[in-house]
């Protein structure tokens, strides 16, 4: 017979704990608070967090899972940084993949689904009004307006693949890259746009709008490399 004091209790505490951190750095990490390449001390975030060494390292390895962070021999782990060649590689497969799961959310997102999507999108508009349009950040999941139409696709390998292998890697750069420009308000038109599509179920009109969104947002980035990148070339040349 099996008592009470032989049955492992789960520490319930230590895994919301970890939650809760994980989710709190995901966070900074996609605000660029943490930015990208900075090298992790886990010391430091313990401080910050006010969380202990064990919850924290399982914290840590969710965000290695997410992608969000890369251990390195003889280095450690930091903040993921993307090349530029591997950023742009990421935008022309979210431009075919979202395109794909746009076209099928026309076909299979149902009236009340789309209604949904229209009042996150007055969310947003409030958001981006309160900022002055200085940037658009959705939060994960339900908040984020193309994760809900990955999941309007109903597509459970398109939702595999961008709602989590890339996902918080995307929502990172479109977030840190539509900051302090007149992105974020073009960017809310334009979903309003698709949203429109979805709507009339047009699933040809539907691709074709989020493609050109995601176009649009990688040639927002890429500008911003290229200036990025000229202005140290004439600091340092």
């Amino acid at each position: 017979m099996t008592t009470k004091s032989n049955i492992r209790e789960l520490p319930v505490e230590v895994i919301t704990l970890a939650d809760r951190v994980c989710a709190e750095i995901v966070t900074a990490i996609v605000k660029g608070e943490i930015p990208s390449g900075q090298k992790i001390s886990e010391p430091e975030l313990a401080r910050t967090y006010g969380i202990s060494r064990g919850p924290l390292r399982e914290a840590m390895r969710r965000l290695e899972g997410l992608r969000l962070i890369e251990r390195k021999p003889n280095v450690g782990a930091r903040v993921v940084q993307l090349s530029i060649k591997e950023l742009v590689e990421i935008y022309h497969v979210r431009e075919a993949l979202e395109g794909m799961a746009c076209r099928m959310a026309a076909l299979h997102m149902s009236d009340e689904e789309i209604a949904d999507l229209r009042s996150l999108l007055d969310e947003h508009e409030r958001s981006v009004q309160e900022l002055d349009g200085r940037s658009y950040f959705q939060k994960e999941g339900d908040l984020d307006f193309h994760y809900r139409i990955v999941q309007g696709s109903k597509n459970e390998k398109l939702l595999e693949l961008l709602g989590s292998d890339l996902y918080h890697l995307v929502r990172m750069y479109r977030y840190q890259f539509s900051v302090s420009s007149s992105r974020p308000k073009r960017a809310l038109k334009e979903h309003r746009q698709i949203v429109d599509a979805i709507e009339a179920r047009d699933p040809e009109l539907a691709e074709l709008l989020m493609r050109r969104h995601i176009s649009a947002a990688r040639q927002n980035i890429e500008n911003k490399l290229n200036l990025s990148s000229n202005i140290k070339g004439e600091i340092h040349g």
